[in-house]
């Protein structure tokens, strides 16, 4: 199956990202419905006015033919030219802008391996660099390993142009050290939107949708980046996440909580949803630690434990299990609905993979599942009266 850019797309996403950059809001969802509303409305307000300009045309021309028979002269042969309808949606196509087709891979796999060979001391800044890096997260160590020896130093001065709006996309970049401006040009003239201070990353737009680039980035001070070309970004980066996002797709599908929620909700959840690894008996959530994430088991087992509140003061208070989890089960979800601290530990049993989401995207997604997770509050009641003779632990319940 090829994947296809539909036309416009390209500077529907470039014209989004660009006021995302300019105004940094804090939910993006939100703020993208009000983009596209006012998009919307100012284009069927150009419609309306293109619609009685084409009357008031229709008009001119009628009163104009009925002249030209009158006096029986025929219409200027310019009458016949046909202005061409121009789609402010459309623009030119970068050259580089193939169909990208994440399960035929076979060619670039055998494309030889691009290699830069790096001091200790330059692998080790390299590696500062790209700990953070977002896009690097759902790697693993050997694709990580691969980037990272494909990629080069690249030294600047001040007021250099790293990348150009409008360019065709090359390069991927890490900022190592230096700051860096931010341009983008409406209307004729740079606007600037945005700043890098020492840290980030830029050009993955125009490398993941083939389009050209969306801003110019100019160097204020002098600085280091690391650079990725396009062809091993593409073949490790893109493909990884594009079969990355159909695992979760599938895997969410599998999930009994989620099953009541619309595929366009699931598909929300894909959006936002991250990979954490830990080993064998690894602290995952720590009792009385404040809620942040909630978690779906992707593979491995899970234990819970718990540490009675009522006996506190007691040296033989140790952690009891209370129960496990597997793949498709979920926990981390009580501390979220009702506020509170952790109330319990949760350990991996050997190598565990969960599926996380933070308690932002958890409030905004997962409300049509909030009853269900609310009626787990009882099944944990149980569990502690059979173990402590009370359910007192859950007075302030949190999972």
């Amino acid at each position: 199956m090829n994947i296809e850019i539909p036309p416009g797309l390209t500077d529907l996403l470039q014209g989004y990202t660009v006021e995302v950059l300019r105004n940094q809001p804090t939910d993006l969802v939100d703020f993208a419905i009000q983009y596209f509303t006012r998009l919307k409305e100012k284009e069927e307000q150009q419609q309306r006015i293109d619609s009685r300009q084409d009357s008031d045309a229709d008009a001119m021309q009628t009163e104009s033919t009925e002249d030209n028979e009158e006096s029986g002269t025929e219409t200027d042969s310019e009458s016949d030219f046909e202005e061409p309808v121009i789609n402010r949606l459309n623009r030119r196509v970068s050259v580089c802008a193939e169909a990208f087709n994440p399960d035929e891979d076979d060619d670039e796999d055998m494309e030889p391996r691009v290699v830069y060979p790096k001091s200790d001391d330059q692998r080790n800044r390299l590696q500062e660099a790209c700990k953070d890096i977002i896009l690097f997260k759902n790697l693993d160590q050997e694709q990580i390993y691969e980037i990272l020896d494909a990629m080069f130093e690249r030294k600047v001065e001040p007021s250099e142009h790293v990348i150009d709006q409008d360019d065709d996309g090359d390069n991927f970049y890490v900022i190592e050290r230096g700051t860096y401006d931010i341009y983008v040009t409406k209307g004729g003239q740079p606007l600037l939107v945005g700043k890098y201070d020492n840290h980030g990353s830029f050009g993955e737009l125009a490398l993941m949708y083939n389009t050209p680039r969306a801003a110019t980035i100019v160097a204020t001070t002098e600085g280091a980046l690391w650079g990725l070309d396009r062809v091993t970004f593409r073949r490790i980066i893109v493909k990884n996440n594009a079969k990355k996002r159909k695992a979760y797709e599938i895997f969410i599908e599998s999930v009994p909580l989620l099953k009541s929620l619309e595929l366009a909700e699931r598909m929300k959840i894909v959006d936002v949803i991250g990979e954490r690894s830990y080993q064998d008996n690894e602290l995952i959530i720590r009792q009385g630690d404040k809620a942040d994430c909630f978690y779906i088991v992707q593979s491995g087992e899970v234990k819970i434990m718990i540490k009675s509140k009522t006996l506190a003061d007691q040296e033989d208070n140790a952690e009891v299990e209370i129960t496990r989890y597997s793949k498709g089960h979920y926990f981390g979800e009580l501390a979220l609905v009702t506020n509170k601290p952790r109330a319990a530990s949760a350990y991996a049993i050997g190598p565990v993979k969960c599926l996380v989401m933070d308690i932002q995207a958890f409030e905004r997604l997962l409300g049509p599942c909030m009853d269900i997770m609310k009626r787990n509050i009882v099944n944990y009641e149980e569990q502690l009266v059979s173990l402590f003779g009370t359910s007192l632990d859950l007075e302030n319940p949190g999972l």
